[in-house]
């Protein structure tokens, strides 16, 4: 099964990615497995964070024999040291870039994002760090995360001559499918490829959680912190009752809600890669196969985003 490619910037990628972003020294092993199912998949689009810097250690080992082959995406200015929330300056953009090379082991970061907005920084002095970053050859695109859309156009208007976002790396999906009238026009607007995180909406799209019963023993609402904490949000009645609906209409089509998610995001030409994660080599397996399994038509696709407007997430 051949995963289609797609353009974020001057960068190929994976139309399905992988996200990385909790590989620990425990289960590493676990992780290197999944790293492999996805390469074996077609797989080519990885994506982790700088937080915490041992999983860009981790990572980059699993992924250096590996290196020329794949786009290697991570983040950096979200929660840099205790009580800053974002940090953005070109000061820390200089020392975040160069210590995530280190981590990864590479000679190059593929796709650099900035986390989240920082509003102590002016957009234009955090560009003109990256740009510098991308003129040495260290960097080959920006990006950036939790952004708005007129945070978006603001920042292109700032770029000037110099490195401008390539990328937008938002939550969407159908339970949280605001930025589809908002952000993903932006993007068609400015050329930039919009990069979808949670496409299975913390795994209520797969349909294993039930208004009826407690959620599953070993999943995320089960193992306390913030996702505890959340539950009521996500577990609601609203999302439930709008599960049903896309499940009945997916059915009627001869699909499954988990095939309805993926391919709902990727009939989005803006959409660069939808990134899932997985828990095990099997679930990398199931994903392709989903986001394989279904193209939406244009009539599907507005049938699909009317029903989606019915929640926010």
């Amino acid at each position: 099964m051949s995963l289609p490619q797609r353009r974020v910037g001057a960068l190929t990628v994976s139309a399905l990615g992988l996200g990385a972003g909790h590989v620990t020294a425990a289960n590493v092993v676990q992780a290197k497995r999944i790293i492999g199912a996805a390469l074996d998949h077609g797989i080519t689009y990885f994506d982790v964070s700088n937080r915490p810097e041992s999983t860009e250690c981790l990572v980059g080992a699993a992924l250096r024999p590996h290196r020329d082959a794949v786009t290697l995406a991570t983040k950096f200015g979200s929660r840099p040291r205790p009580g800053v929330l974002a940090d953005a300056s070109p000061r820390y953009v200089r020392a975040a870039a160069e210590q995530s090379l280190r981590n990864l082991g590479t000679d190059r970061i593929d796709l650099f994002y900035l986390h989240r907005p920082d509003p102590a920084t002016p957009i234009e002095d955090t560009l003109s760090a990256l740009d510098d970053l991308v003129r040495a050859g260290k960097i080959r695109e920006v990006g950036c995360s939790k952004f708005s859309a007129d945070q978006l156009r603001a920042a292109d208007q700032a770029a000037g001559q110099g490195a401008r976002f390539a990328a937008v790396q938002n939550q969407l999906n159908l339970l949280h499918a605001d930025d589809e009238t908002t952000v993903i026009p932006a993007c068609a607007e400015l050329g930039l490829a919009y990069m979808a995180y949670w496409p299975l909406a913390a795994g209520l799209l797969t349909g294993k959680y039930r208004p009826d019963r407690p959620p599953p023993a070993g999943s995320r609402f089960t193992k306390g912190g913030k996702w505890a904490d959340r539950a009521g949000d996500w577990l609601s009645e609203r999302n439930f009752a709008l599960i049903d609906n896309l499940s009945g209409w997916a059915r009627e089509r001869g699909h499954s809600l988990t095939e309805l998610a993926f391919a709902w995001l990727l009939a989005h030409p803006e959409v660069g890669s939808v990134i899932a994660g997985a828990s095990s080599p099997e679930q990398v397996a199931d994903n392709v196969t989903a986001a394989s399994a279904w193209t939406l038509s244009p009539a599907e696709l507005n049938e699909a985003s009317a029903l989606a407007a019915g929640s926010d997430g």
